[in-house]
Parts: structure tokens; C-alpha cells; sequence
């Protein structure tokens, strides 16, 4: 078996996925894992397939042929995950909203080593005064050689300096 990961994005419609996988069903593949989602009218996922050798090039070709119901996808070939042992660490932040949030703490993860797995984020009233308040969930995969109270104290002062809340916590 051959894997592939696929990104998909239309216009969101009843009946998207199910396209996509009866596309990949109809040349043998097998729909493995994939996050999904809903927003601003648009739909937008990735996911990973499994496919017989002989199936993948017209797997490859049904799924560009999408294109005519308006289904953009991008193909890449499976990659091997790295060998880095990592610690995975969930991190929510909720603030008042402004410009650079997501920046300000994605270029400290960076500077430390962290990569950022999967991020969830969203703009919603604040349940008093209606402000709108920023929250962002992410999973992190921290080096074993970063702790995470040292972790914590990097991200408390850069969330001081951006007047947010912040969890930091290992998950089990």
C-alpha cells in the first residue's frame, strides 16, 4: 500500500465528503485518518489514504477530476513522521483579540523547538461586556529536553506581555 495525504477545500455542500470518499473507496484506497472542518461558507480538510500500488495513479487522476464539482485538492506523498522523541503538551490561551497573537507565541514555540501538532482558534464575546475575546487551543510536541516548568515560565512572560491567560499542561 502506498499512503498519500490529501487536502481538500470547496465551497461547503452537503454531500462533500461523501464524494471524496467514495472517490478513494471506488479505486481501492482507504480513508485512515483526517481533521475537517466548516468555515466562513468554505470547507476545508486533510487527510491520509492508504492505496494499492497499482490503484494510486488513478486514485491521483478521480481525485483532480474532482475539480469539476468544484473540489480543490492537493496531493503529497506520505512522509515518515520524525524519529524526534517529543512530549506532547496542550496549551489554551484566551484573551481580549488583537492582531499578533498567534504570531507572538508560534515564534516563541519556534525559538524553543516546539512544534505546533494541531490549533483550534476562535473569536467570541466576551459573556459580560460582549468585547471579543480570542481563544486558541493547541496540542505541542515539546523535546523531552525542554521541561515543562521551563516551558511555562517562557510562555508566562510573553503572555504577560500580550495580556492573556495561559494553561500549559502534559497530556496524558
Amino acid at each position: 500500500m502506498e499512503h498519500l495525504v490529501v487536502t481538500v477545500i470547496a465551497q461547503d455542500q452537503p454531500g462533500l465528503v461523501e464524494r471524496v470518499a467514495q472517490c478513494i473507496a471506488d479505486h481501492g484506497g482507504n480513508w485512515l485518518e483526517s481533521r475537517m472542518s466548516r468555515m466562513a461558507g468554505q470547507f476545508a480538510g486533510i487527510l491520509r489514504v492508504a492505496v494499492p500500488a497499482e490503484s494510486h495513479a488513478e486514485l491521483v487522476e478521480a481525485l483532480q477530476g474532482l475539480s469539476i464539482h468544484g473540489i480543490r485538492i492537493l496531493l503529497a506523498p506520505s512522509g515518515d513522521e520524525p524519529s524526534c522523541v517529543a512530549k506532547p503538551v496542550l496549551l489554551d490561551l484566551v484573551g481580549n483579540d488583537r492582531p499578533g497573537i498567534v504570531r507572538d507565541i508560534t515564534r516563541l514555540l519556534t525559538e524553543l523547538g516546539v512544534n505546533v501538532e494541531s490549533l483550534i482558534t476562535d473569536v467570541m464575546p466576551a459573556p459580560m461586556s460582549s468585547e471579543p475575546l480570542f481563544h486558541a487551543e493547541a496540542m505541542l510536541a515539546v523535546p523531552v529536553s525542554l521541561t515543562l516548568d521551563a516551558l511555562k515560565i517562557q510562555l508566562e512572560t510573553l503572555a504577560d506581555d500580550l495580556m492573556v491567560e495561559l494553561n500549559i499542561r502534559a497530556e496524558s
